[in-house]
């Protein structure tokens, strides 16, 4: 079984971050490990604090992991700050793994700073040269090109911007685009690739992100190719949000595990 690692931030809700990682770890067929860069507490309504680990044990959970498991992809999410970014990507050029997804997460649902300002040109300069694919929303995008994306034109031209930042590929989620579909697009550098699926009227969408990334990561860690990698993944994270649980009381999470009868 293949092994797969993410370093992110921990959810109390359990729907978003590391929590939502294993979960689409296991769901897309691989061993999931984790490397724990943060703690919040947040739920379905809100974050409402977060603690940021010291890099000391960011530096050992990374060792440990490399160490002892054959890691065939890392997902990265949640990194903070300065600090965390630099210890992270310090960490990969040195255990040099074959496949990284990297999900530049910036500002929660709720509007809770999940990347500090001063990190953001440090993830940039760090961690986007290290990435196989880069996965940002179109928010995200917006805010690391400095462009206006309101249409599918748009984001594919803000994935050639973003390509130049030295990454082996972008994709950009584009659940926020005016649209009957859910269309993603992904440039590796030489082709644009659309990725359409149906968009599920729902406000159950806590975590969706963390879980299209990591099963990302999960089928290149399987060995496929990046497109067919990101088009079982966008046919999972559809899955997931169509028979997502209505819990809690704001925006609930997905069921990660909907193809196994309740």
């Amino acid at each position: 079984m293949k092994q797969v690692v993410t370093i992110a931030g921990s959810d109390s809700g359990g729907g978003a971050g590391i929590q939502a990682d294993l979960k689409s770890f296991h769901a897309n067929g691989v061993f999931g490990c984790t490397v724990i860069t943060a703690i919040t507490a947040q739920n379905t309504l809100a974050v409402t604090q977060a603690y940021d680990l010291p890099a000391e044990i960011i530096n050992a959970q990374i060792d440990a992991v490399f160490e002892d498991f054959e890691i065939a992809a890392v997902k990265t999410g949640m990194l903070s700050s300065t600090v965390i970014v630099e210890t992270v990507a310090t960490k990969l050029e040195q255990w040099n793994p074959s496949n990284i997804v990297v999900d530049p997460v910036m500002i929660s649902k709720s509007r809770f700073l999940l990347l500090q300002p001063d990190a953001v040109e440090k993830v940039k300069q760090r961690m986007f040269p290290l990435a196989t694919v880069v996965t940002p929303n179109i928010y995200e995008a917006e805010h690391l090109t400095g462009l206006s994306i309101q249409n599918l034109d748009q984001a594919k031209e803000a994935t050639k911007h973003l390509m130049e930042l030295g990454c082996g590929a972008v994709l950009i989620k584009g659940g926020h685009l005016e649209s009957n579909q859910a269309t993603d697009v992904l440039y590796d550098g030489a082709e644009i690739h659309v990725f359409s699926e149906e968009r599920i009227d729902t406000e159950n969408t806590h975590g969706t992100g963390c879980t299209y990334a990591s099963a990302i990561a999960a089928h290149l860690g399987r060995d496929r190719s990046l497109v067919d990698a990101v088009a079982h993944a966008k046919r999972y994270i559809t899955g997931a949000i169509r028979h997502s649980p209505d819990i809690g009381h704001g925006q609930g999470p997905l069921d990660h595990f909907f193809f196994i009868e309740k």
